[in-house]
C-alpha cells in the first residue's frame, strides 16, 4: 500500500505542477495577448503618423510648386499689361509716319516705327497674321461681300494685333470678306 500512496503521491504533485504550469501559461499567454495588442495599436499610431507626414510632405510640395506657377503667372502677366500700355503709342506713331509730309520727319519717323519693332521683337512679341481669319487672333469688325476675294480673306486691317508666344495681347481688329 505504500508503494500505490507514494505513487499516488508523485502523480499528485505532477498534476499540482501542471496545473501551476498551466495557470502561468494562461498568465503568459493573457501578458502576452495584452502586449500584441499594444504592438497592433501602435503599429496603428505609427502607420497613421506616417499617412500624416506623407499628406504633409504632398501638400507641401504642391503649395511650393503652386506659388511657383503663381509666381511665373504675375510675371507674365505684368509683362503683358505692360505691353498693352506700350501698343497705343506704337499706333500712334504708326499714324503719325502715315502723315508726315517732309521728307526727313517721315524718314525719322521710319526710324522710330523700325525701332519700336525690334524692340518688341527683343521681346518676344510678334504681329499677328492679316492673311485670312482667325478667330483666335483677329477681331472682324466689318464684313465685305466681294466675289472677287475669298472665303475669310482679310481686306482691311483697322489695328493691328499682337502675339507674345501663344497668348494674344490684342486682337487684330478687321474688315472681312464673304
Amino acid at each position: 500500500m505504500k508503494k500505490n500512496e507514494a505513487k499516488n503521491f508523485e502523480e499528485n504533485q505532477e498534476e499540482k505542477i501542471d496545473i501551476t504550469t498551466c495557470e502561468e501559461c494562461a498568465k503568459k499567454d493573457t501578458e502576452l495577448e495584452n502586449a500584441n495588442k499594444k504592438i497592433e495599436e501602435l503599429e496603428r499610431v505609427a502607420n497613421e503618423s506616417t499617412d500624416k507626414y506623407l499628406r504633409v510632405l504632398a501638400e507641401y510640395d504642391n503649395f511650393r510648386k503652386r506659388t511657383i506657377k503663381e509666381r511665373d503667372s504675375i510675371y507674365a502677366e505684368a509683362y503683358i499689361d505692360a505691353v498693352k500700355q506700350l501698343l497705343p503709342v506704337v499706333d500712334n506713331i504708326e499714324r503719325a509716319l502715315e502723315y508726315a509730309n517732309d521728307e526727313s520727319t517721315k524718314k525719322g519717323m521710319e526710324l522710330i516705327v523700325s525701332s519700336v519693332h525690334t524692340t518688341l521683337e527683343k521681346m518676344g512679341v510678334k504681329e499677328t497674321e492679316t492673311k485670312t481669319f482667325d478667330p483666335n487672333l483677329h477681331n472682324a469688325v466689318m464684313h465685305v461681300d466681294d466675289e472677287n476675294l475669298g472665303e475669310g480673306e482679310i481686306v482691311e486691317v483697322f489695328q493691328k494685333g499682337y502675339v507674345l508666344g501663344e497668348r494674344v495681347i490684342r486682337y487684330a481688329m478687321v474688315k472681312v470678306a464673304n
